[in-house]
């Protein structure tokens, strides 16, 4: 496997890691990227594109891990669901995140044949970064309207809200939409700081993306062979190093920014490509 090939694969991984987490769909620059740029069917050869993006995304996931693993250690912790004392009751618990992934996960189950054969286009990658940039203005402007408490943290969040922005979740079955951007609308709308909504989106993703990850992976085994494995731990290693630092970075951001900035961002980069390429 040449030089090439592997740089290609740490510029997916960069792409992966840098867009996972932020509300402008990872999958929406994936095809964007892949379709109008590398053109990874032609460099794969037999190796499948999406067991390719899985592996990247797995990358990805360990870097929220590493971010989260305290909270998640929290979570895990059996005697803490067996307690039933105060503090207990009003911490996040890992019934918090499957309620919030249910609806998703579901779906997902239920009509992946369908998005994968049909919805994996430029031409709906851009429907979805447009509707979700408009859904996020309207969330921003809503929340910042709303009079009464906002929840600062995810230990405040009910199992309802957490069932509601599993919800909205499902809109980010179709590419594009951006699952982070259509869970922080939906947790600011909900009453939750952006900086709240953020954290449970990214703790939620953690199962979810799992388990989504293990199924692709179990279908496609047979070609993670001694060839490939450079190319996949090229792309693996950019992915994790690149959503550690992006995923840091936005922390930080988003209480201040919001989501207005990366909307006008999404309705931007879909007047790029259909100006450049249609």
């Amino acid at each position: 496997m040449d030089i090439l090939t592997i740089l290609k694969a740490i510029i997916l991984g960069l792409v992966e890691g840098l867009t996972e987490f932020a509300p402008i769909s990872s999958t929406g620059h994936m095809i964007i990227v892949d379709d109008l740029w590398l053109q990874s069917k032609e460099f794969l050869g037999k190796y499948p594109a999406n067991t390719f993006k899985v592996v990247i995304q797995l990358g990805s996931i360990l870097a929220v891990v590493v971010i989260f693993r305290d909270r998640f250690i929290d979570m895990l912790d059996i005697e803490s669901w067996r307690s039933s004392g105060k503090s207990s009751r009003h911490k996040l618990k890992l019934s918090h995140v499957i309620v919030g992934l249910l609806p998703a996960g579901v779906l997902g189950v239920l009509f992946e044949d369908y998005i994968d054969d049909n919805l994996f286009s430029i031409n709906t990658v851009l429907i979805g970064l447009f509707i979700g940039a408009v859904f996020m203005i309207i969330a921003d402007i809503i929340s910042s309207k709303k009079k009464g408490p906002i929840i600062e943290s995810v230990d405040g969040i009910t199992h309802k809200q957490a069932l509601i922005v599993g919800l909205i979740q499902c809109l980010a079955l179709w590419p594009g939409f951006s699952r982070s951007g259509s869970t922080i609308s939906g947790g600011v709308l909900l009453g939750m700081s952006h900086r709240t909504a953020a954290d449970f989106t990214f703790i939620m993703a953690v199962p979810i993306m799992l388990g989504a990850s293990a199924l692709s992976l179990a279908k496609n085994w047979q070609y993670f062979t001694v060839d490939a494995l450079p190319f996949m731990a090229a792309g693996f290693v950019s992915a994790f190093i690149f959503a550690l630092v992006s995923i840091k970075f936005f922390l930080k951001l988003i209480n201040k920014v919001k989501l207005i900035p990366f909307a006008i961002y999404r309705i931007v980069l879909v007047l790029v490509i259909y100006v450049l390429y249609y």
